[in-house]
């Protein structure tokens, strides 16, 4: 399947002051298989290093970081000729190995024709455990489940993600009830490369529904391998009570919610390791909708998402009926849902980091803000074609945004003071 993604690394291939690559993503959201594929079509081989649980290369990192050795070693490991500009080397599962995370700065200063990438998924843990992270000596990349367009492109449907990509309106219009129906579908099925490749082979909601729960069981066997006993607990309460949290008209999160008078410092460390593994986004409040979004920043104050929507359907425990039956999973926990899918298409789908804003004394919230090209964008998600906008009008009176997006699954239409864009679309303002 196609990842956008891989236009990404096609550029770092171009870059005339290219560092080596680190891809970032939680585990199974194809980083193996992007990195091989993108070896596979631009380069003339690809010798490919798996480091978890290789003692062989173990030992090669411990002595020195002379490169020219390093690379024999991959030469004999792997059998592959190692020519600058030929041959893409791949270093997977790098948080096994710490010395071959800090040997990538040798790469960039020292052999820098040469083209790395390496990858993995529990890295953020590796590297707040003490591993040493060269900085400023690696070009980064975020890999996330698939986006909305990619998912459509994944089912055969390629026709539709172009018609997103161009904007056509009047086709989109017309399709409306096309896009809607996939939409629904991506909310079950989510973006987990095995997942959609499974559905989109036998359209079957109940194997899709089977792997996105062997997939949450391999992230909480994560859980007790690599924390400490006395953190375990915290991490699964906070990860259970995510699904209840997103449930709430409030989507700031409590964590009175999670145990009764629980504190933040209580969960702090918990939380940050779900994030370090890539399986939570946090998206804080901004005291201030001003430019730089970052400089008004409130970190007490955040919402917690999931890595995936499908996966959010999954812990929450939503049977496949709730899809089969038609417009029932709209009904039934549609806000989480809805929210979870702009989050998801936000982060993974555009440039832009997302906040939100709500003031203390008003119930009024706006679900996310963008800040694009000097201003900042409020962005108010509706689960469906409900076009009542009570907190984005507000908010409108109150600080004049040049810019109101309002998404919906309403076809896409101006208004005086805000744009209605259909939630296939919201990766595309």
């Amino acid at each position: 399947m196609e990842r956008t993604a891989m236009n990404q690394l096609i550029r770092w291939k171009d870059k005339k002051r290219r560092k080596p690559l680190i891809l970032k993503g939680a585990r199974q959201v194809g980083k193996t298989w992007l990195m091989q594929e993108f070896g596979r079509r631009y380069f003339q081989r690809t010798a490919y290093v798996s480091l978890d649980n290789n003692q062989y290369m173990k030992d090669v990192f411990q002595p020195d970081y002379d490169i020219n050795r390093i690379l024999m070693a991959v030469n004999i490991a792997t059998g592959v000729k190692i020519v600058p500009g030929e041959t893409l080397i791949i270093f997977d599962e790098i948080q096994e190995n710490p010395r071959a995370i800090a040997s990538l700065k040798y790469f960039c200063e020292n052999a820098p024709e040469y083209a790395v990438i390496a990858a993995g998924s529990l890295l953020g843990v590796a590297i707040h455990q003490g591993v040493s992270f060269p900085v400023g000596k690696v070009d980064t990349l975020e890999l996330g489940p698939l986006n909305f367009r990619e998912f459509l492109c994944a089912v055969g449907e390629e026709g539709l993600a172009q018609l997103i990509e161009r904007r056509d309106y009047p086709l989109l219009a017309a399709f409306h009830d096309k896009f809607s129906d996939w939409l629904k579908k991506y909310y079950f099925i989510g973006g987990m490369p095995e997942v959609v490749a499974t559905f989109a082979e036998n359209n079957d909601f109940y194997e899709a529904r089977d792997l996105q729960k062997k997939i949450i069981e391999m992230y909480e066997d994560d859980f007790g391998k690599h924390t400490a006993e006395n953190e375990l607990a915290r991490i699964r309460m906070v990860w259970n009570s995510i699904p209840m949290q997103l449930a709430k008209e409030n989507k700031k999160f409590f964590f009175g919610k999670i145990r009764e008078g629980a504190r933040a410092k209580d969960f702090e460390l918990a939380i940050e390791w779900l994030q370090d593994c890539g399986l939570i986004k946090k998206i804080y409040n901004v005291s201030k909708p001003a430019v730089p979004l970052k400089a008004y920043t409130e970190f007490g104050a955040f919402k917690l998402f999931l890595l995936d929507v499908g996966l959010l359907g999954a812990l929450s425990e939503l049977d496949a009926r709730s899809i089969l039956d038609g417009n029932a999973i709209f009904t039934e926990f549609k806000g989480a849902l809805t929210e979870q899918y702009v989050l998801q298409q936000l982060v993974f789908d555009t440039e832009y980091t997302p906040y939100y804003y709500s003031e203390t004394k008003s119930e009024g919230e706006i679900d996310f803000l963008i800040q694009k090209e000097g201003q900042v964008i409020p962005v108010e998600v509706k689960a469906e074609d409900n076009l009542k906008s009570k907190s984005l009008k507000q908010y409108c009176s109150k600080f004049r945004p040049g810019t109101a997006i309002r998404t919906s699954t309403a076809n896409y239409r101006e208004q005086d003071w805000m744009v209605n864009i259909p939630l296939w679309m919201v990766s595309q303002f």
